[in-house]
C-alpha cells in the first residue's frame, strides 16, 4: 500500500510527496492545499489528515439544494470502480445532479489511483443530525470525506489529545468534560466542499494515531449531504 517513492498523477500533473518542511501547516499531523496533489502527503508517517481545500461551484450548490428539497431522506451505498462510477452515481440521482455525479466519479478515480485499488466503497447520505456525534477514530486504513451541503466534519489535532479519554475511557462523560482535548478552540472544522483523507487505525504504523473526528451538529432546518469513500 505504500506509494512513497512513486509519482502520483492528478489532473494530468505528475507529482511526488513534498518534503514536510515545505508544507504550509499550522498543526503537526495536518497537510492542506488548494490542489488535490496534497493527497499524496497522507503517505508521510507524520500526517494523519490531508485536506484539499476547495469551493464548490454555485451551479453545483444550487443543484444539490434542489435535489435535497425533493429527496430529503436520500441515501445510497455501493461498490464502485473508476470505470463505472459516473454511470452508477448518475443512476442513483435519477440522472439529476450531473455536476455532483462527475465530481464523485473524479474522487473515486483519485482515491483508487492513490491507493492502488480496483474499487471503492461509497456511502452518500442526507443527514439532519450528527451521525457520529462523539469524537472517535475509524478502524479503516484511510477514509475520504466531503460534504456537499451544510456544515462539514470536525476533527482534533493529534498533539492536543489525551487518547486514553476516547470511547470507554471517557467514563460516560461528554467530550468537553472527559479531558479528551484541552480547549474548545482545539476543535478544527472542514469547509463545505473540502475533501479530506482521514488516516485510520488500520493504516500500518498508525495504530495509536488515527485521526480523531466527529460529525457536527446540523443547524435547525438544514440538511447535510455527506460522501465517504473507503477501501
Amino acid at each position: 500500500m505504500m506509494l512513497n517513492e512513486k509519482n502520483l498523477n492528478f489532473a494530468g500533473q505528475s507529482i511526488s510527496p513534498k518534503p514536510f518542511t515545505t508544507r504550509p501547516v499550522t498543526y503537526q499531523h495536518r497537510s492542506q492545499d488548494s490542489h488535490p496533489t496534497v493527497f499524496a502527503d497522507i503517505y508521510q508517517s507524520e500526517i494523519n489528515i490531508a485536506i484539499w481545500q476547495r469551493k464548490l461551484a454555485t451551479t453545483l450548490q444550487n443543484s444539490v439544494k434542489t435535489f435535497l428539497a425533493l429527496n430529503p431522506t436520500f441515501q445510497t451505498k455501493m461498490i464502485l470502480t473508476p470505470q463505472d462510477a459516473l454511470s452508477r452515481v448518475s443512476e442513483s440521482f435519477n440522472n439529476n445532479m450531473a455536476e455532483v455525479s462527475e465530481d464523485i466519479a473524479e474522487l473515486v478515480d483519485m482515491f483508487c489511483y492513490l491507493f492502488e485499488l480496483k474499487e471503492a466503497a461509497l456511502r452518500l447520505k442526507v443527514l439532519d443530525q450528527a451521525m457520529c456525534p462523539k469524537f472517535h477514530v475509524d478502524r479503516v486504513p484511510c477514509r475520504l470525506v466531503t460534504t456537499y451541503q451544510s456544515i462539514a466534519s470536525q476533527w482534533l489535532p493529534h498533539e492536543v489529545l489525551n487518547y486514553t479519554k476516547l470511547g470507554w475511557g471517557s467514563n460516560g462523560l461528554s467530550d468537553s468534560e472527559s479531558g479528551l482535548y484541552q480547549s474548545e478552540s482545539n476543535i478544527q472544522q472542514l469547509g463545505c466542499g473540502d475533501v479530506a483523507l482521514f488516516k485510520g487505525t488500520l493504516w500500518e504504523g498508525n495504530e495509536n494515531a488515527g485521526l480523531v473526528h466527529r460529525s457536527p451538529v446540523v443547524p435547525a432546518n438544514e440538511k447535510r449531504l455527506v460522501l465517504t469513500l473507503d477501501f
